[in-house]
């Protein structure tokens, strides 16, 4: 039986991992981009065990394997004190208790190795270049229209168009969203460094999570092992332009004046900063009629609960098991997409804002949170999240 003719807009980590797993299930895919290639950025990100699931199910794990590192715990610490928190348990118990690893991987690793595996396969057809201006839905099939780099306009049908284009999406106009997202009064600092340059006490195979009232810290290894990767959340009062605005290392250093000695040695040892912005939008809809948005296009979500990329990877995932089996109805199958993933991306994103709050408490309510974290133990920690790392596709 033919499959679908499927147009995804974006070629980001959502875009690449839909475009595998439809091609893998013989639909025919165009992978449209707006970029004239694909070089990434130096950050890492986390792939926890319901992300880390799909990509081994779709054969990825020799090749990510080479590149991934498995933090054994997260090590909570105070910005100020230096001390210990908490801990939460990753490494051989993430695996035992969600039968997949939690992974943290070089995001330009990830990439590579999801590109190479898309362009494996015949029936993908990638097209970069090309800023689509608009999607149309239509009864029989959908149309997207898109100006080219040399400025010509094209135009291309399809049974099904997915938008992976990111929080500023052009398609979710198409279901009848244009509201803009609004800043969430956070800039997130991101940089690598070479491990051997790390504090020795910072250099383990772990994460660590440092926690305070002006914001916080995330550090991890990366790139086998060889890099560490470092966001640091500060509180702004104006968004940071772009992606990728370049920071200055002692304006990130004046923010964090108070921190640690081992803590302020991490954040003076990168030599470039990158700034972004984090934005919210409220979820009013995933899919109408032929159209559907999959990760941040859908649902942008805070990085306080390191769900962004995977939450990607699961919409991905979901609209491969409810499209399997080639023609159907469409709509009524992207109908069902969203009512999968509704209240789980909802209560994500509450989940992230919450985690945020917790985060940045003032010294009275930190008090309690330090109690409570070190009373339930590692495990528990990370027991708390089964409904999110022991998630599965719909059958």
């Amino acid at each position: 039986m033919p499959g679908l003719s499927i147009a995804i807009v974006g070629a980001g980590i959502g875009g690449l991992t839909a475009a595998l797993t439809f091609a893998r299930q013989g639909h025919s895919v165009t992978l449209i981009e707006r970029r004239t290639g694909f070089s990434e950025v130096g950050a890492g990100l986390q792939l926890s065990p319901n992300a880390s699931r799909i990509l081994i199910r779709l054969g990825l794990a020799p090749a990510l394997r080479r590149v991934v590192t498995a933090p054994e715990r997260v090590l909570v610490r105070g910005i100020a004190s230096g001390r210990p928190i908490g801990e939460i348990a990753l490494g051989a118990y993430m695996q035992q208790r969600y039968g997949a690893p939690y992974w943290v991987v070089h995001r330009a690793d990830l990439q590579t190795i999801l590109l190479d595996a898309v362009r494996s396969e015949a029936s993908i057809r990638i097209m970069t270049g090309r800023k689509v201006e608009t999607v149309r839905d239509a009864p029989d099939q959908a149309e997207l229209v898109w100006t080219s780099s040399n400025g010509s306009r094209e135009s291309l049908t399809a049974d099904v168009v997915i938008g992976a284009d990111g929080v500023w999406s052009r398609v979710r106009h198409a279901i009848g969203d244009t509201s803009l997202p609004t800043f969430h009064g956070y800039v997130a600092w991101r940089a690598t460094v070479e491990r051997k340059f790390v504090p020795q006490e910072l250099a383990g195979n772990e994460t660590g999570l440092w926690l305070g009232a002006k914001g916080h810290v995330v550090h991890y290894p990366i790139f086998s092992g060889n890099l560490v990767n470092v966001v640091a959340i500060e509180r702004a009062r104006e968004p940071a332009d772009g992606w990728s605005a370049p920071g200055r290392a002692e304006d990130l250093l004046a923010h964090y004046g108070g921190a640690a000695p081992a803590l302020r040695e991490l954040l003076g040892k990168p030599r470039e900063w990158l700034r972004w912005s984090l934005f919210r939008h409220p979820i009013k809809n995933l899919a109408r009629g032929r159209i559907a948005l999959l990760g941040d296009a859908a649902h942008p979500v805070l990085p306080f609960l390191a769900q962004g990329a995977a939450l990607a990877i699961e919409d991905a995932a979901t609209l491969g098991s409810l499209l399997e089996g080639g023609p159907q109805d469409v709509a009524q199958a992207l109908a069902a997409y969203e009512r999968h993933r509704f209240e789980r991306v909802t209560r994500i994103q509450a989940e992230g804002r919450r985690n945020g709050r917790i985060y940045h408490s003032g010294a009275l309510v930190a008090f309690g949170r330090d109690k409570i974290m070190r009373w339930i133990g590692p495990e528990r920690m990370s027991n708390r999240y089964d409904w999110i790392y022991g998630f599965r596709t719909p059958e």
